[in-house]
Protein backbone atom coordinates (compact mmCIF):
# COMPACT_ATOMS: atom_id res chain seq x y z
CA UNK A 1 0.00 0.00 0.00
CA UNK A 2 1.17 3.71 -1.24
CA UNK A 3 1.08 6.13 1.47
CA UNK A 4 -0.77 9.06 -0.57
CA UNK A 5 -1.56 12.74 0.77
CA UNK A 6 -2.61 15.46 -2.04
CA UNK A 7 -1.28 17.95 0.12
CA UNK A 8 1.61 16.41 1.72
CA UNK A 9 2.69 13.82 -0.28
CA UNK A 10 4.71 11.00 1.56
CA UNK A 11 8.90 11.05 0.82
CA UNK A 12 9.02 7.25 1.76
CA UNK A 13 7.45 6.40 -1.92
CA UNK A 14 9.60 3.14 -3.29
CA UNK A 15 12.42 3.97 -6.36
CA UNK A 16 9.79 2.04 -8.51
CA UNK A 17 6.90 4.39 -8.50
CA UNK A 18 8.32 7.42 -8.58
CA UNK A 19 10.03 6.03 -11.72
CA UNK A 20 6.77 5.16 -13.14
CA UNK A 21 5.46 8.91 -11.49
CA UNK A 22 8.78 10.34 -13.87
CA UNK A 23 7.61 8.01 -16.75
CA UNK A 24 4.23 9.27 -17.33
CA UNK A 25 5.10 13.01 -16.88
CA UNK A 26 8.01 12.75 -19.73
CA UNK A 27 5.52 12.85 -22.59
CA UNK A 28 5.36 16.37 -23.57
CA UNK A 29 2.68 18.07 -25.96
CA UNK A 30 3.76 20.47 -28.90
CA UNK A 31 2.11 23.79 -28.04
CA UNK A 32 -0.66 25.22 -31.09
CA UNK A 33 1.47 28.43 -31.34
CA UNK A 34 4.82 26.61 -32.64
CA UNK A 35 3.59 23.45 -34.50
CA UNK A 36 -0.37 23.44 -35.19
CA UNK A 37 0.37 20.00 -37.36
CA UNK A 38 2.30 18.19 -34.71
CA UNK A 39 0.23 19.67 -31.64
CA UNK A 40 -2.52 17.18 -33.56
CA UNK A 41 -0.80 14.29 -33.60
CA UNK A 42 0.77 14.73 -29.82
CA UNK A 43 -3.28 15.06 -28.86
CA UNK A 44 -3.81 11.70 -30.67
CA UNK A 45 -0.74 10.36 -29.05
CA UNK A 46 -1.10 11.90 -25.24
CA UNK A 47 -4.92 10.97 -25.31
CA UNK A 48 -4.01 7.01 -26.81
CA UNK A 49 -6.49 7.70 -29.45
CA UNK A 50 -5.04 5.67 -32.10
CA UNK A 51 -1.77 4.19 -33.63
CA UNK A 52 0.07 3.94 -36.66
CA UNK A 53 -0.93 0.98 -38.53
CA UNK A 54 2.15 -1.28 -40.55
CA UNK A 55 -0.24 -0.56 -43.84
CA UNK A 56 0.65 2.59 -45.15
CA UNK A 57 -2.75 5.37 -45.17
CA UNK A 58 -4.46 3.79 -42.37
CA UNK A 59 -4.76 3.87 -38.70
CA UNK A 60 -5.21 1.39 -35.58
CA UNK A 61 -8.05 3.26 -33.37
CA UNK A 62 -7.25 2.37 -29.90
CA UNK A 63 -9.59 1.57 -27.16
CA UNK A 64 -9.73 5.53 -25.92
CA UNK A 65 -10.87 6.76 -29.71
CA UNK A 66 -13.31 4.13 -30.34
CA UNK A 67 -14.77 4.67 -27.29
CA UNK A 68 -15.31 8.04 -28.58
CA UNK A 69 -16.82 6.41 -31.91
CA UNK A 70 -18.85 4.21 -30.20
CA UNK A 71 -20.65 7.41 -28.64
CA UNK A 72 -20.90 9.27 -31.65
CA UNK A 73 -22.29 5.98 -33.37
CA UNK A 74 -24.94 5.46 -30.92
CA UNK A 75 -25.97 8.90 -29.87
CA UNK A 76 -26.87 9.06 -34.18
CA UNK A 77 -28.14 5.30 -34.34
CA UNK A 78 -30.73 7.10 -32.12
CA UNK A 79 -31.65 9.61 -34.30
CA UNK A 80 -31.84 8.35 -36.96
CA UNK A 81 -33.97 5.94 -35.65
CA UNK A 82 -36.37 8.21 -34.73
CA UNK A 83 -37.20 9.43 -37.95
CA UNK A 84 -37.88 5.69 -39.38
CA UNK A 85 -34.71 4.82 -40.60
CA UNK A 86 -33.19 1.06 -39.94
CA UNK A 87 -29.93 -0.36 -40.23
CA UNK A 88 -28.57 -3.02 -42.91
CA UNK A 89 -25.41 -3.86 -43.75
CA UNK A 90 -23.88 -4.29 -48.00
CA UNK A 91 -20.95 -6.11 -49.42
CA UNK A 92 -17.77 -4.46 -48.92
CA UNK A 93 -16.90 -5.47 -52.89
CA UNK A 94 -18.43 -4.01 -55.70
CA UNK A 95 -18.07 -4.73 -59.36
CA UNK A 96 -16.41 -2.34 -61.15
CA UNK A 97 -19.36 -2.57 -63.69
CA UNK A 98 -21.60 -1.26 -61.15
CA UNK A 99 -19.58 1.70 -60.65
CA UNK A 100 -19.46 2.24 -64.31
CA UNK A 101 -23.15 2.41 -64.95
CA UNK A 102 -23.51 6.23 -63.09
CA UNK A 103 -21.02 8.74 -65.16
CA UNK A 104 -20.04 11.24 -62.76
CA UNK A 105 -19.78 8.72 -60.15
CA UNK A 106 -17.45 6.66 -61.32
CA UNK A 107 -15.30 9.95 -62.56
CA UNK A 108 -15.19 11.96 -59.52
CA UNK A 109 -13.84 8.44 -57.46
CA UNK A 110 -11.80 6.44 -60.12
CA UNK A 111 -8.46 7.67 -59.01
CA UNK A 112 -9.37 6.99 -55.29
CA UNK A 113 -10.71 3.31 -56.01
CA UNK A 114 -9.06 -0.03 -54.72
CA UNK A 115 -9.06 -2.45 -56.86
CA UNK A 116 -9.07 -6.21 -56.38
CA UNK A 117 -8.09 -8.78 -59.12
CA UNK A 118 -7.12 -11.85 -58.07
CA UNK A 119 -8.70 -14.09 -55.43
CA UNK A 120 -5.85 -16.17 -54.08
CA UNK A 121 -2.08 -16.57 -53.39
CA UNK A 122 0.98 -19.07 -54.78
CA UNK A 123 4.20 -19.93 -53.85
CA UNK A 124 5.80 -18.85 -57.19
CA UNK A 125 9.79 -19.91 -58.25
CA UNK A 126 11.52 -18.25 -55.77
CA UNK A 127 9.08 -19.72 -53.07
CA UNK A 128 7.69 -15.79 -53.05
CA UNK A 129 3.57 -15.63 -52.34
CA UNK A 130 2.26 -13.61 -55.61
CA UNK A 131 -1.27 -13.38 -56.57
CA UNK A 132 -2.72 -15.84 -59.12
CA UNK A 133 -6.49 -16.68 -59.47
CA UNK A 134 -7.42 -13.67 -61.92
CA UNK A 135 -11.40 -12.36 -61.22
CA UNK A 136 -13.47 -12.58 -64.26
CA UNK A 137 -14.35 -8.83 -63.49
CA UNK A 138 -12.45 -7.03 -60.78
CA UNK A 139 -14.09 -5.98 -57.62
CA UNK A 140 -13.88 -2.30 -56.32
CA UNK A 141 -13.12 -2.12 -52.40
CA UNK A 142 -16.33 0.30 -51.51
CA UNK A 143 -15.21 4.02 -51.75
CA UNK A 144 -18.79 4.46 -51.27
CA UNK A 145 -22.23 2.35 -51.36
CA UNK A 146 -24.62 4.05 -53.61
CA UNK A 147 -24.20 1.53 -56.31
CA UNK A 148 -24.11 -1.59 -54.47
CA UNK A 149 -26.98 -0.69 -52.40
CA UNK A 150 -28.87 0.83 -55.70
CA UNK A 151 -28.86 -2.57 -56.62
CA UNK A 152 -30.75 -4.07 -54.36
CA UNK A 153 -33.21 -1.37 -54.32
CA UNK A 154 -33.69 -2.35 -57.67
CA UNK A 155 -34.79 -5.81 -56.77
CA UNK A 156 -36.81 -4.57 -53.54
CA UNK A 157 -38.74 -1.59 -55.10
CA UNK A 158 -42.09 -2.67 -57.03
CA UNK A 159 -44.54 -0.28 -56.10
CA UNK A 160 -45.63 3.05 -54.82
CA UNK A 161 -46.07 0.84 -51.64
CA UNK A 162 -42.69 -0.30 -51.16
CA UNK A 163 -41.52 3.49 -50.56
CA UNK A 164 -40.45 5.36 -49.02
CA UNK A 165 -37.09 3.18 -48.02
CA UNK A 166 -34.78 4.60 -45.06
CA UNK A 167 -31.48 2.59 -44.46
CA UNK A 168 -28.13 3.36 -43.29
CA UNK A 169 -25.46 1.21 -43.00
CA UNK A 170 -22.35 1.79 -40.14
CA UNK A 171 -19.25 0.66 -42.33
CA UNK A 172 -15.94 0.99 -43.20
CA UNK A 173 -14.78 2.79 -46.22
CA UNK A 174 -11.28 2.25 -48.70
CA UNK A 175 -10.39 5.63 -50.43
CA UNK A 176 -6.82 5.87 -51.99
CA UNK A 177 -5.32 9.24 -50.25
CA UNK A 178 -1.97 9.73 -51.21
CA UNK A 179 -1.54 12.28 -47.76
CA UNK A 180 -3.18 10.94 -44.79
CA UNK A 181 -3.58 11.87 -41.20
CA UNK A 182 -5.10 10.00 -38.60
CA UNK A 183 -8.78 10.92 -38.10
CA UNK A 184 -8.79 13.84 -41.27
CA UNK A 185 -7.76 11.34 -44.13
CA UNK A 186 -6.77 8.24 -43.75
CA UNK A 187 -7.10 5.45 -46.85
CA UNK A 188 -9.33 3.23 -44.71
CA UNK A 189 -12.15 4.99 -42.40
CA UNK A 190 -15.22 4.58 -40.36
CA UNK A 191 -18.87 6.07 -41.31
CA UNK A 192 -22.54 5.71 -41.93
CA UNK A 193 -23.87 6.32 -44.77
CA UNK A 194 -27.42 6.54 -45.48
CA UNK A 195 -29.80 5.84 -48.14
CA UNK A 196 -33.03 6.44 -49.20
CA UNK A 197 -35.77 6.42 -51.87
CA UNK A 198 -39.07 8.41 -52.44
CA UNK A 199 -42.01 8.69 -54.89
CA UNK A 200 -41.64 12.60 -55.85
CA UNK A 201 -38.53 15.12 -55.37
CA UNK A 202 -40.38 16.85 -52.93
CA UNK A 203 -40.37 14.00 -50.12
CA UNK A 204 -36.59 13.28 -50.85
CA UNK A 205 -35.24 16.81 -50.64
CA UNK A 206 -37.43 17.13 -47.48
CA UNK A 207 -35.40 13.82 -46.22
CA UNK A 208 -31.94 15.42 -47.40
CA UNK A 209 -32.45 18.26 -45.78
CA UNK A 210 -33.97 16.42 -42.73
CA UNK A 211 -30.68 14.87 -42.36
CA UNK A 212 -28.47 17.81 -42.51
CA UNK A 213 -30.36 19.18 -39.74
CA UNK A 214 -29.79 16.06 -37.51
CA UNK A 215 -26.14 16.54 -38.45
CA UNK A 216 -26.00 20.12 -36.98
CA UNK A 217 -28.20 19.30 -33.69
CA UNK A 218 -25.48 16.65 -32.87
CA UNK A 219 -22.56 18.46 -33.96
CA UNK A 220 -23.60 21.78 -32.03
CA UNK A 221 -25.67 19.70 -28.81
CA UNK A 222 -23.29 16.94 -28.66
CA UNK A 223 -19.94 17.50 -30.23
CA UNK A 224 -20.03 21.06 -28.90
CA UNK A 225 -18.89 22.03 -32.73
CA UNK A 226 -20.52 24.97 -33.99
CA UNK A 227 -20.97 24.74 -37.94
CA UNK A 228 -22.36 26.40 -40.99
CA UNK A 229 -24.90 24.48 -43.24
CA UNK A 230 -25.06 25.31 -46.51
CA UNK A 231 -25.26 24.08 -50.53
CA UNK A 232 -22.02 23.15 -52.38
CA UNK A 233 -20.91 24.12 -55.03
CA UNK A 234 -21.44 22.97 -58.40
CA UNK A 235 -17.71 21.48 -58.99
CA UNK A 236 -17.52 20.45 -54.72
CA UNK A 237 -21.01 18.28 -54.81
CA UNK A 238 -20.95 14.58 -54.71
CA UNK A 239 -20.39 12.81 -57.49
CA UNK A 240 -23.56 12.19 -59.53
CA UNK A 241 -25.74 14.76 -57.14
CA UNK A 242 -28.53 16.91 -57.93
CA UNK A 243 -27.30 19.04 -54.80
CA UNK A 244 -24.52 18.40 -51.96
CA UNK A 245 -25.66 19.56 -48.56
CA UNK A 246 -23.22 20.48 -46.25
CA UNK A 247 -22.27 21.50 -42.62
CA UNK A 248 -18.96 23.44 -42.37
CA UNK A 249 -17.13 23.91 -39.34
CA UNK A 250 -13.57 26.38 -38.02
CA UNK A 251 -10.91 24.67 -36.24
CA UNK A 252 -8.48 26.65 -34.29
CA UNK A 253 -5.96 26.95 -36.97
CA UNK A 254 -8.61 29.18 -39.10
CA UNK A 255 -8.51 26.16 -41.48
CA UNK A 256 -12.52 25.00 -42.50
CA UNK A 257 -13.67 20.91 -42.08
CA UNK A 258 -16.51 19.51 -43.80
CA UNK A 259 -18.13 17.66 -41.19
CA UNK A 260 -20.83 15.94 -42.82
CA UNK A 261 -22.87 15.98 -46.20
CA UNK A 262 -26.12 15.52 -47.55
CA UNK A 263 -27.14 15.02 -51.12
CA UNK A 264 -30.36 14.86 -53.31
CA UNK A 265 -29.38 12.19 -55.64
CA UNK A 266 -32.25 13.51 -58.02
CA UNK A 267 -33.26 10.26 -60.42
CA UNK A 268 -29.70 9.83 -61.77
CA UNK A 269 -28.87 6.74 -60.36
CA UNK A 270 -31.89 5.14 -60.39
CA UNK A 271 -32.07 5.32 -63.64
CA UNK A 272 -28.79 3.78 -64.18
CA UNK A 273 -30.16 1.28 -61.30
CA UNK A 274 -33.48 0.49 -62.50
CA UNK A 275 -34.76 1.49 -59.48
CA UNK A 276 -38.76 1.71 -60.16
CA UNK A 277 -41.78 1.62 -59.28
CA UNK A 278 -45.59 1.47 -60.31
CA UNK A 279 -47.09 4.68 -58.98
CA UNK A 280 -50.82 5.21 -57.62
CA UNK A 281 -51.95 5.08 -61.52
CA UNK A 282 -49.83 1.93 -62.85
CA UNK A 283 -47.74 4.22 -64.35
CA UNK A 284 -44.01 3.59 -63.87
CA UNK A 285 -41.83 6.06 -62.62
CA UNK A 286 -38.18 6.68 -61.34
CA UNK A 287 -37.57 6.64 -57.33
CA UNK A 288 -36.39 10.08 -55.52
CA UNK A 289 -32.94 9.45 -53.90
CA UNK A 290 -30.83 10.86 -51.30
CA UNK A 291 -27.85 9.67 -49.48
CA UNK A 292 -25.75 10.92 -46.27
CA UNK A 293 -22.78 10.32 -44.38
CA UNK A 294 -20.73 11.16 -41.41
CA UNK A 295 -17.33 9.33 -40.30
CA UNK A 296 -14.50 9.02 -38.05
CA UNK A 297 -13.13 12.90 -39.10
CA UNK A 298 -15.55 14.03 -36.39
CA UNK A 299 -12.82 13.01 -34.03
CA UNK A 300 -10.48 14.80 -35.57
CA UNK A 301 -12.80 18.08 -35.56
CA UNK A 302 -13.74 17.59 -31.86
CA UNK A 303 -9.51 16.78 -31.33
CA UNK A 304 -9.11 20.56 -33.16
CA UNK A 305 -11.90 22.69 -31.77
CA UNK A 306 -11.31 22.03 -27.79
CA UNK A 307 -8.60 20.75 -27.12
CA UNK A 308 -5.84 22.57 -25.76
CA UNK A 309 -1.60 22.20 -25.04
CA UNK A 310 -2.23 19.82 -22.33
CA UNK A 311 -3.77 17.79 -23.67
CA UNK A 312 -7.54 16.19 -25.34
CA UNK A 313 -10.90 18.25 -24.03
CA UNK A 314 -13.73 16.19 -24.53
CA UNK A 315 -17.56 17.91 -24.21
CA UNK A 316 -19.30 16.53 -21.74
CA UNK A 317 -22.48 14.47 -23.82
CA UNK A 318 -19.81 12.82 -25.96
CA UNK A 319 -17.11 11.84 -23.84
CA UNK A 320 -16.98 8.27 -23.01
CA UNK A 321 -16.09 8.82 -19.56
CA UNK A 322 -17.49 11.95 -18.15
CA UNK A 323 -16.07 12.08 -13.93
CA UNK A 324 -12.98 10.54 -12.90
CA UNK A 325 -13.04 10.20 -8.95
CA UNK A 326 -9.75 10.01 -7.74
CA UNK A 327 -9.48 8.96 -3.71
CA UNK A 328 -6.47 10.12 -1.77
CA UNK A 329 -5.47 8.02 1.09
CA UNK A 330 -2.82 8.64 3.76
CA UNK A 331 -3.54 5.87 5.57
CA UNK A 332 -5.23 1.91 6.04
CA UNK A 333 -8.29 3.64 7.60
CA UNK A 334 -8.41 6.48 5.31
CA UNK A 335 -8.01 4.02 2.27
CA UNK A 336 -10.96 2.26 3.27
CA UNK A 337 -13.32 4.86 4.09
CA UNK A 338 -12.49 7.30 1.42
CA UNK A 339 -13.03 4.47 -1.52
CA UNK A 340 -16.89 3.84 0.18
CA UNK A 341 -17.07 7.65 0.14
CA UNK A 342 -16.29 7.32 -3.45
CA UNK A 343 -18.32 4.18 -4.33
CA UNK A 344 -21.11 5.64 -2.93
CA UNK A 345 -20.76 9.02 -4.97
CA UNK A 346 -19.60 7.06 -8.33
CA UNK A 347 -23.65 5.35 -7.82
CA UNK A 348 -25.10 8.58 -7.48
CA UNK A 349 -23.94 9.69 -10.28
CA UNK A 350 -24.67 6.49 -12.63
CA UNK A 351 -28.58 7.05 -11.32
CA UNK A 352 -28.29 10.16 -12.98
CA UNK A 353 -26.70 8.88 -15.96
CA UNK A 354 -23.60 10.19 -16.05
CA UNK A 355 -20.30 8.01 -16.61
CA UNK A 356 -17.88 7.69 -13.97
CA UNK A 357 -14.88 5.81 -13.51
CA UNK A 358 -13.06 5.20 -9.75
CA UNK A 359 -9.03 5.70 -10.42
CA UNK A 360 -8.00 3.86 -7.15
CA UNK A 361 -4.67 2.78 -8.66
CA UNK A 362 -2.18 2.44 -6.26
CA UNK A 363 0.39 5.71 -6.93
CA UNK A 364 0.54 9.19 -6.61
CA UNK A 365 -2.19 11.36 -7.28
CA UNK A 366 -0.18 13.79 -9.96
CA UNK A 367 0.68 11.62 -12.61
CA UNK A 368 -3.13 10.29 -12.80
CA UNK A 369 -4.05 14.00 -12.68
CA UNK A 370 -1.84 14.65 -15.46
CA UNK A 371 -2.98 11.38 -17.59
CA UNK A 372 -6.65 12.64 -17.04
CA UNK A 373 -6.54 15.59 -18.34
CA UNK A 374 -4.51 14.74 -20.86
CA UNK A 375 -7.07 12.50 -22.04
CA UNK A 376 -9.58 15.30 -21.56
CA UNK A 377 -12.15 13.54 -18.88
CA UNK A 378 -14.49 16.91 -18.47
CA UNK A 379 -14.48 16.65 -14.51
CA UNK A 380 -11.97 15.01 -11.99
CA UNK A 381 -13.50 14.66 -8.62
CA UNK A 382 -10.99 14.13 -6.03
CA UNK A 383 -11.75 12.88 -2.37
CA UNK A 384 -8.92 13.13 0.21
CA UNK A 385 -8.88 13.33 4.61
CA UNK A 386 -9.07 16.75 4.75
CA UNK A 387 -12.16 16.77 2.40
CA UNK A 388 -13.78 13.68 4.19
CA UNK A 389 -13.28 15.89 7.58
CA UNK A 390 -15.39 18.51 5.40
CA UNK A 391 -17.72 16.00 4.05
CA UNK A 392 -17.17 17.42 0.91
CA UNK A 393 -15.16 16.58 -2.49
CA UNK A 394 -13.17 19.02 -4.81
CA UNK A 395 -14.14 18.77 -8.54
CA UNK A 396 -11.95 20.48 -11.11
CA UNK A 397 -12.95 21.14 -14.39
CA UNK A 398 -10.71 20.25 -17.56
CA UNK A 399 -11.62 22.79 -20.42
CA UNK A 400 -10.91 25.80 -17.62
CA UNK A 401 -8.84 24.34 -14.72
CA UNK A 402 -11.54 26.01 -12.37
CA UNK A 403 -11.63 23.61 -9.04
CA UNK A 404 -15.29 23.88 -7.23
CA UNK A 405 -15.74 22.53 -3.62
CA UNK A 406 -18.82 20.91 -3.18
CA UNK A 407 -20.65 19.26 0.12
CA UNK A 408 -21.28 15.52 0.01
CA UNK A 409 -24.87 15.71 0.36
CA UNK A 410 -26.48 16.95 -3.21
CA UNK A 411 -22.93 16.47 -4.75
CA UNK A 412 -23.62 14.10 -7.36
CA UNK A 413 -26.43 17.08 -8.19
CA UNK A 414 -23.92 19.35 -8.42
CA UNK A 415 -21.78 17.37 -10.72
CA UNK A 416 -24.85 16.89 -13.01
CA UNK A 417 -25.56 20.84 -13.48
CA UNK A 418 -21.53 21.76 -13.51
CA UNK A 419 -21.51 18.71 -16.51
CA UNK A 420 -24.42 20.67 -18.23
CA UNK A 421 -22.58 24.59 -18.01
CA UNK A 422 -19.10 22.91 -19.23
CA UNK A 423 -21.10 21.58 -22.49
CA UNK A 424 -22.63 24.82 -22.88
CA UNK A 425 -19.45 26.95 -22.02
CA UNK A 426 -17.58 24.78 -24.77
CA UNK A 427 -19.95 25.32 -27.44
CA UNK A 428 -20.04 28.75 -26.71
CA UNK A 429 -16.02 29.65 -26.85
CA UNK A 430 -16.07 27.58 -29.88
CA UNK A 431 -18.67 29.33 -31.11
CA UNK A 432 -17.56 33.16 -30.82
CA UNK A 433 -14.26 31.86 -32.19
CA UNK A 434 -16.00 30.66 -35.50
CA UNK A 435 -17.98 33.84 -35.22
CA UNK A 436 -14.96 36.23 -34.98
CA UNK A 437 -13.15 34.55 -38.25
CA UNK A 438 -15.62 35.05 -40.27
CA UNK A 439 -14.32 37.92 -42.67
CA UNK A 440 -15.93 40.25 -45.78
CA UNK A 441 -14.23 40.26 -48.85
CA UNK A 442 -15.37 42.79 -51.97
CA UNK A 443 -12.51 42.29 -54.19
CA UNK A 444 -9.78 39.64 -55.12
CA UNK A 445 -7.30 41.72 -53.35
CA UNK A 446 -9.00 41.80 -50.49
CA UNK A 447 -9.70 38.07 -50.18
CA UNK A 448 -6.05 37.04 -50.65
CA UNK A 449 -4.76 39.51 -47.86
CA UNK A 450 -7.48 38.16 -45.54
CA UNK A 451 -7.24 34.50 -46.44
CA UNK A 452 -3.43 34.92 -44.62
CA UNK A 453 -4.97 35.50 -41.27
CA UNK A 454 -7.40 31.86 -41.63
CA UNK A 455 -11.36 31.19 -41.02
CA UNK A 456 -14.12 32.00 -43.41
CA UNK A 457 -14.21 34.40 -45.90
CA UNK A 458 -17.64 35.77 -47.30
CA UNK A 459 -17.74 37.11 -50.77
CA UNK A 460 -19.41 37.50 -54.29
CA UNK A 461 -18.83 34.84 -56.70
CA UNK A 462 -20.40 34.11 -60.04
CA UNK A 463 -21.94 31.30 -61.44
CA UNK A 464 -18.74 30.39 -63.66
CA UNK A 465 -16.64 27.53 -62.89
CA UNK A 466 -14.04 29.21 -64.14
CA UNK A 467 -13.76 31.74 -61.28
CA UNK A 468 -14.17 29.62 -58.62
CA UNK A 469 -11.29 26.87 -60.27
CA UNK A 470 -9.24 30.42 -60.62
CA UNK A 471 -9.25 30.97 -56.71
CA UNK A 472 -8.87 27.28 -55.72
CA UNK A 473 -5.69 27.01 -58.30
CA UNK A 474 -4.06 30.87 -56.64
CA UNK A 475 -4.86 30.10 -52.90
CA UNK A 476 -5.54 26.96 -52.40
CA UNK A 477 -8.94 27.84 -50.85
CA UNK A 478 -12.15 26.10 -51.78
CA UNK A 479 -15.76 27.27 -51.70
CA UNK A 480 -17.15 25.86 -48.69
CA UNK A 481 -20.71 26.49 -48.94
CA UNK A 482 -23.23 28.84 -50.14
CA UNK A 483 -24.99 29.43 -46.60
CA UNK A 484 -28.50 29.13 -45.68
CA UNK A 485 -31.25 32.11 -45.39
CA UNK A 486 -29.00 34.38 -46.53
CA UNK A 487 -31.06 37.46 -47.70
CA UNK A 488 -30.39 38.73 -51.23
CA UNK A 489 -27.46 40.80 -51.60
CA UNK A 490 -26.64 42.54 -54.94
CA UNK A 491 -22.24 42.01 -55.51
CA UNK A 492 -20.15 41.81 -58.31
CA UNK A 493 -18.14 38.52 -58.90
CA UNK A 494 -14.42 39.09 -57.05
CA UNK A 495 -12.56 37.51 -59.92
CA UNK A 496 -14.60 38.34 -63.24
CA UNK A 497 -16.62 40.91 -61.99
CA UNK A 498 -20.26 39.81 -62.95
CA UNK A 499 -23.35 40.28 -61.15
CA UNK A 500 -24.19 37.79 -57.83
CA UNK A 501 -26.98 37.55 -55.79
CA UNK A 502 -25.46 35.70 -52.92
CA UNK A 503 -22.11 35.35 -51.00
CA UNK A 504 -20.05 32.09 -50.84
CA UNK A 505 -18.02 30.99 -48.17
CA UNK A 506 -14.33 29.94 -49.00
CA UNK A 507 -11.50 28.86 -46.85
CA UNK A 508 -8.51 26.40 -47.00
CA UNK A 509 -9.60 22.91 -45.84
CA UNK A 510 -8.18 19.64 -44.11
Amino acid sequence: MININRDKPDQNITKKFTQGDNDANKQSITKRSENYSQWFLDIISAADLADNSPVRGCMVIKPNGYAIWEKMQMTLDKMFKKTGVVNAYFPLFIPISFLSKEAEHVEGFATECAVVTHHRLEKNKNGKMVPAGELGEPLVVRPTSETIIYAMFAKWINSYRDLPILINQWANIVRWEMRTKPFLRTMEFLWQEGHTAHTTREEAHARALQMLEIYRIFAEEYMAIPIIKGTKSESEKFAGAVNTYTIEALMQDGKALQSGTSHLLGQNFAKAFGVKFLDQNGHEQYAWQTSWGMTTRMIGGLIMTHSDDKGLVLPPRIAPIQIVIIPIWASEKDHQEIIQTANSLAKQLQDLDITVKIDDRDMRPGPKFYEWEKKGIPVRIEIGPKDMEKQSILAVRRDTGEKQSATLIGAAEHIRDLLDKIQKDLLEKATKFRDKNIRTADSYEEFKNILEKGGFISAHLCLNPKCETKVKEETKATTRCTPFNQKEELGKCIICGKESKQRVLFARSY
